[in-house]
Formats: C-alpha cells, structure tokens, sequence
C-alpha cells in the first residue's frame, strides 16, 4: 500500500480549478437567483447518484496525481473555460436564461477539467471527468431543458 501512495502526490492546480468553479455554485446556494429555474427536484436520481460518484472520483484524482505528471503547466483553454462559465453566472442571475446559458452551466466546467487533464496528462483523472461530463449532460437536459 505504501508503494502505491508513494506513486501520488498532491495537485494543488487540480484543487485550485474546482474551487474557482465552485465558487459560484456557493453563492447560488446563499443568494438565488431572481428567476432561480435551477432550483426545481430532480428527476433523473440514479443518474445523480452515478454523476455523484463521477465527481468525488475525478476531484481526487484531480488533486492526487501521478508523480510523473507535470503538473504545473497550464492550460489556457481551460481557464478560458472558465471564464465562459462565469459568464454564463452572471447572465443566469441577470434573468437571462435558456437553453444555451443552461448548457454553458452544465459543460463549460467538464470543458476546463477535461482540457486541464489533457494539458497535464493526467489520464487517471480524464475518465471519471468523462463520466461525470456525460452524466451532469444528462441531469441538466432531463431537468431544466
């Protein structure tokens, strides 16, 4: 067990990258929105659970990744990513909302984690963030489009 923990080592980037993308997720469980359309129950609930279990795998591997990756680079379509997501935010609390502003809140963050993962190789994280991009794909369709 050692052998392999030792084969790991902390990403702080990884970890820097899903908290810039949660944060707006955190003000939109404090502050909702006017015309708050994402706040209805979901129906499609084994696929939450399944999209759930996809992201608690790739936020670990995102921040626990092989050694031999370089993990310092960075990816500047990934933060552009983000950036288009936080757009996406700041329209969606304007009252501008449809189904391209629900579909940028939906892929624009599994854009900056896939691409962020393929800049830096790190191919352990890519699966997971793969299942967890088809799946939130599937949440946000059934739910609110």
């Amino acid at each position: 067990m050692k052998k392999i923990i030792n084969y790991f080592k902390f990403n702080i980037w990884g970890l820097i990258i899903f908290l810039i993308i949660m944060v707006p997720n955190f003000i939109w469980m404090v502050i909702p929105s006017v015309n708050d359309v994402l706040r209805k129950e979901s129906i499609t609930g084994i696929n939450d659970i399944i999209m759930s279990s996809f992201q608690v795998i790739m936020i670990i591997l995102l921040c626990f990744t092989l050694k031999k990756i370089d993990n310092n680079k960075k990816s500047i379509i990934s933060i552009m990513m983000i950036v288009l997501y936080y757009l996406c935010w700041i329209l969606y609390y304007c009252g501008i909302i449809n189904n391209i502003i629900i579909l940028g809140l939906c892929l624009f963050p599994c854009f900056s984690f896939i691409f962020y993962e393929i800049k830096t190789k790190n191919w352990l994280a890519f699966i997971p963030t793969i299942g967890f991009s088809i799946t939130h794909l599937i949440f946000s369709i059934v739910n609110f489009l």
